[in-house]
Order: C-alpha cells, then sequence, then structure tokens
C-alpha cells in the first residue's frame, strides 16, 4: 500500500510543475485523496460488499468533488489533476499513466444493465479539463482528448480527439502539416487541433499550397525532358515563372491579430 501511495506522489511530482513536496502533495491534492478512497471503495465492491463500496464513493465525492464508482477500474500513477468535478462510471477502465483533469466525465450512453456502457482509456491517455468520453469504446494508448471535447467513438491510439461532436485528427498528419509550412517559409499561425475557422482555413491554404507545389515540380520536369529531346528551348516560354512565388509574409499578416 506504501509502495502505491509513494508512487503516486511521485507522479504528482512528476506531472504538476505547482507540486512543490511530497508533503504537500499529500495533504492538499484531492485528486490523489479520492484515489486513495476509490481502492479501498473498489476492495469492498469486488469482495461482495457492495452497500460498503458505494458509501466509501459517497463520502469520498464529499471529501474531494471527485466521483468514482467503486467498480470502475483504475491502474497505477493514474493523476486526477484538481479534480473538482470528475465523474467515472462503473464500467469505466483507466489504465497505467494516464491523466485526468477537472470536469471530465467518463460516463455511458446505455441504459442495458450488464453491458460495457462506459469507456476504456489505455495506456497513457490524456484527457482535457471538462471533456466528456461517453460510451463503451477504447480511447487508444497515447491518445488525447481536448478540453471541452464530446467523445462518442473510438480514438485511435496516439491521436486527438477535438470538439463536439469530437473530430479525431491523426497525430502524423499535423506533423506533416507543419512540415510543409515551414518549407514554405512561415509558421502556421493558429493550426491548432480547435475549430477556429480561421484555422481551418490556414489548414486548407496550406494543404493546397504544399500540393500545387509537388504538382509544379513533376510538370517542370516533364517540360526539361521535352526540351532534351527535341534539344530545343522553344518549348519553354520566356516569361515562364520558374521560382516559388508563395506569400507566406502576407498570409501571416492576414492572421496575425490586430
Amino acid at each position: 500500500m506504501f509502495s502505491r501511495l509513494r508512487e503516486d506522489i511521485a507522479t504528482i511530482l512528476e506531472r504538476d510543475p505547482a507540486a512543490r513536496s511530497g508533503f504537500e502533495v499529500l495533504t492538499c491534492y484531492p485528486g490523489l485523496h479520492a484515489l486513495l478512497l476509490h481502492r479501498w471503495a473498489h476492495a469492498c465492491w469486488t469482495g461482495g460488499f457492495k452497500w460498503m463500496g458505494r458509501f466509501i464513493s459517497n463520502a469520498a465525492r464529499w471529501l474531494t468533488g471527485v466521483e468514482i464508482h467503486p467498480g470502475a477500474s483504475i491502474g497505477r500513477r493514474v493523476f486526477i489533476d484538481h479534480g473538482m468535478g470528475v465523474v467515472i462510471g462503473e464500467m469505466a477502465e483507466v489504465h497505467d499513466d494516464c491523466t485526468i483533469y477537472q470536469g471530465v466525465t467518463l460516463g455511458g450512453t446505455s441504459l442495458v444493465k450488464g453491458a460495457k456502457r462506459h469507456p476504456t482509456l489505455e495506456r497513457g491517455v490524456i484527457v482535457g479539463a471538462n471533456a466528456c468520453v461517453l460510451g463503451g469504446f477504447v480511447v487508444g494508448e497515447g491518445a488525447r482528448v481536448g478540453s471541452g471535447a464530446v467523445v462518442t467513438k473510438p480514438v485511435p491510439p496516439g491521436a486527438t480527439a477535438v470538439g463536439n461532436p469530437a473530430r479525431i485528427v491523426a497525430a502524423q498528419d499535423d506533423a506533416a502539416r507543419e512540415a510543409a509550412a515551414a518549407k514554405m517559409g512561415f509558421s502556421a499561425y493558429g493550426v491548432s487541433q480547435g475549430d477556429d475557422p480561421v484555422a481551418q482555413a490556414m489548414k486548407g491554404l496550406i494543404d493546397n499550397a504544399s500540393g500545387h507545389e509537388h504538382q509544379i515540380a513533376m510538370l517542370w520536369a516533364a517540360v526539361e525532358k521535352l526540351s532534351q529531346r527535341s534539344a530545343t528551348t522553344d518549348c519553354v516560354p520566356d516569361d515562364a515563372q520558374k521560382q516559388e512565388a508563395f506569400d507566406a509574409a502576407g498570409l501571416s499578416r492576414l492572421v496575425k491579430p490586430s
């Protein structure tokens, strides 16, 4: 028991820059208190003492502001930051190294008893403040759920779910987009996982410009081949634009806040 407690305290010290000492964490972090009480409640629940498990869970809710059903399964090194308003349902599974922020709901959408109604968070999942993950599906290892998102479908490993209803953004797509933006000489200002219309417009521009750059390179390669075969440069107009004309600075000014 004490080894788990030391592990929990070390986890909070590692992930929360506001934590200054183990004693502060032990005495002042309601997320830690909620997890400690949940272990007792869960032991009662699995041991057949259902009422006692619910009573401890209810007492923990009053003391910490975190409501964890005694039937829920919580792994090791889970960090509930701030904690107030967190609700974790009976059949939820939170695997090792997950981080859950305040106001998060791991709830269900079905009223069928015995069915898997609540979600499973695999190892290393991060759920942002006030997000709702609703249903008996899996949020894959290392995935992230953005603040305020409402997730009702599975999230692949390593992906990000944002918005209401949540949409899935694959990490490799964002990396490719940022690489294209950097190649064009500007930072993709405002391009985030949110639903800001300016960000959406910028994503479209970056993708479109990147595609055009590739097509132009292919066209010039074909023109050069034709020129070599015919031993002439007549097929290449004198006023042909051979240099990139992507106005990165202009685009940046358009989205820069006034």
